[in-house]
């Protein structure tokens, strides 16, 4: 607040602080005076403190924040659901079409009716400050995913000892089938990992065992993550967040 701000301010508040004194004294004309003038001044006081309300109960733009199981090394919440994308939506969305830097949509779809768009969550239960819906109208395709690139600290030091974990929340317009693959690169070949999401649970969370997997630790090159949507046709579909982590598995 400027200092001009701050002189005016402290003004009004002694102009109320006295006349809340002299109430009790004034004449039923002076009361009516000043009832109006304090309606007029109450109605954009009320509006504002709506609107601040309303921000300040919204989960924080960049908030990392979200539950992690003890002996988490690495955790993380992609841009999409955790800061607000130049570019929030786009319609008929072709094959491989980014939204943000680390997601990308893939479809055969030989005309797309597919969009995507960030919204802002406002639940009290949300903790990602964004969230990313889709709509899909006619799907003449074999499959759609949405793939989520993994940064680089997920890999660093990753051992077959790890538990990678994913939890999200989804919302459906009908019920449908969504698949999660974990994908890591290690050398020529390419380690897949899938788990369906338990969507009627209440805590949707696959984790992925790296113990039953061929992965070659020293070759390891980068890792993503399919969400494999399953006749998705007519439906939207909304993930009120997505993070992931990773922990070692307990010792035997």
């Amino acid at each position: 607040m400027k200092i001009l701000d701050m002189f005016l301010h402290r003004r009004v508040m002694r102009t109320w602080r006295r006349a809340a004194i002299q109430a009790p004294a004034m004449t039923l004309g002076e009361l009516r005076q000043v009832r109006a003038q304090g309606r007029k001044l109450g109605h954009y006081i009320n509006e504002t403190l709506a609107v601040a309300d309303s921000r300040l109960a919204l989960p924080l733009v960049g908030s990392n924040a979200f539950p992690r199981p003890h002996g988490t090394d690495w955790a993380w919440r992609p841009e999409v659901w955790r800061l607000p994308l130049p570019c929030p939506g786009k319609a008929s969305v072709p094959s491989k079409s980014m939204l943000g830097r680390e997601v990308t949509v893939f479809h055969d779809c030989t005309r797309s009716e597919l969009s995507l768009r960030q919204v802002r969550n406002r639940r009290a239960a949300d903790l990602a400050p964004y969230g990313l819906r889709m709509d899909v109208f006619a799907f003449d395709g074999s499959f759609l995913s949405l793939v989520v690139d993994l940064p680089q600290e997920a890999t660093e030091g990753l051992t077959r000892r790890h538990l990678i974990r994913l939890d999200t929340i989804v919302e459906m317009e009908k019920p449908l089938e969504i698949f999660a693959r974990l994908n890591i690169r290690h050398g020529p070949n390419t380690e897949q990992i899938v788990r369906e999401l338990p969507l009627k649970e209440e805590e949707i969370m696959v984790e992925f065992d790296l113990a039953y997997s061929n992965l070659n630790e020293k070759r390891i090159e980068r890792a993503w993550i399919d969400l494999i949507f399953e006749n998705p046709q007519m439906s939207e579909v909304i993930l009120r967040d997505v993070t992931l982590g990773r922990r070692p598995r307990a010792a035997l």
